[in-house]
C-alpha cells in the first residue's frame, strides 16, 4: 500500500503539538487524524479508522493494551533511554545538569518507556520549558515523517535502565539552591503552559515566577503573586 493511502494518528495534547500537527504533520502524505482528548482514544473508533501507526506525542497517559497490543504505537520520549525512563524527563534532566539530550521514538508496550526503539535524535535544553518542547515538537515532525517513509524495524532497548520519578506541583516550590544558575534551571524547567510554575509561600501569599533571564550577578523574572486561600478546618 502506497503511503498516499496509508492512515495515520496522532495522539497529543498540548497546543504546541497540536500546532505542529496542523502546521506539518497533517500535511504528510496518507490520511491524518489528531486525538486530542483522553476521552476520545477508544478501542472501536480507532479499529474503524485502521492506522498504519499511532504516534503518541507528550503523552503520559495509560494506554489501554487493547490499543498497544493491536496498533503499532509510537511514542516518543524526551531521553537516551533506557537512561530515562518515566515522568518529568525534562524537569529530571535539567535538575541532573543535563545540557543536550535525546528524543527517542520507541514502541508502545505494557511498561512505560520500555519498548523497542526506531530512532533517536539529538535535542538541547536550552531555554524555558515551553520553548524546548516546541524544538521537541518541530524534531518529533521530521522524525514521524522518517517513520512513515522509512517504516524502520524498531530495535531492543540495550544497557541499563535509569528510571525517573514523576513530579508532583507541591516539588515546585523553590529548593535551598547552591548558585543563581541552580536556580534559573530551576526557574526554566517548570516554566511552560500546564505545568505547575515555580513557587514560594511567604506570609499568605503565592509567589509564581516565570519568564526567568540569566545575568552576571541576578536573575530577572515575572512574579505572579495571589492570596492564599485560608482553608476551613
Amino acid at each position: 500500500m502506497s503511503n498516499n493511502k496509508k492512515r495515520y494518528i496522532v495522539v497529543a495534547i498540548r497546543p504546541w503539538n497540536e500546532k505542529i500537527f496542523k502546521e506539518r504533520i497533517s500535511k504528510f502524505l496518507g490520511a491524518w487524524k489528531l486525538i486530542n482528548d483522553p476521552e476520545a482514544l477508544r478501542y472501536e473508533a480507532i479499529k474503524e479508522f485502521n492506522p498504519r501507526y499511532i504516534f503518541f506525542i507528550h503523552w503520559s497517559i495509560k494506554v489501554p493494551e487493547e490499543i498497544t497490543d493491536n496498533f503499532e504505537c509510537v511514542c516518543f520520549h524526551m531521553t537516551d533511554v533506557p537512561y530515562g525512563r518515566g515522568g518529568s524527563p525534562l524537569q529530571n534532566l535539567i535538575i541532573r545538569g543535563h545540557r543536550e539530550t535525546k528524543i527517542t521514538a520507541l514502541g508502545m508496550t505494557e511498561d512505560f518507556d520500555a519498548g523497542p526503539i526506531y530512532l533517536k535524535e539529538d535535542l538541547s535544553l536550552e531555554g524555558l520549558a515551553e520553548e524546548i518542547y516546541i524544538r521537541a515538537a518541530e524534531l518529533i515532525a521530521d522524525m514521524i515523517s522518517e517513520i512513515i517513509k522509512d517504516e524502520p524495524i524498531p530495535k531492543p532497548q540495550k544497557g541499563t535502565s535509569v528510571i525517573f520519578k514523576r513530579r508532583k506541583p507541591e516539588e515546585s516550590e523553590l529548593p535551598v539552591c547552591k548558585s543563581l544558575r541552580e536556580l534559573f534551571d530551576f526557574i526554566r524547567m517548570l516554566d511552560a503552559e500546564g505545568y505547575p510554575h515555580a513557587f514560594i509561600k511567604c506570609k499568605g501569599f503565592l509567589f509564581e515566577f516565570s519568564r526567568p533571564s540569566l545575568h552576571h550577578d541576578s536573575i530577572l523574572a515575572d512574579v505572579k503573586i495571589k492570596k492564599i486561600e485560608e482553608t476551613n478546618k
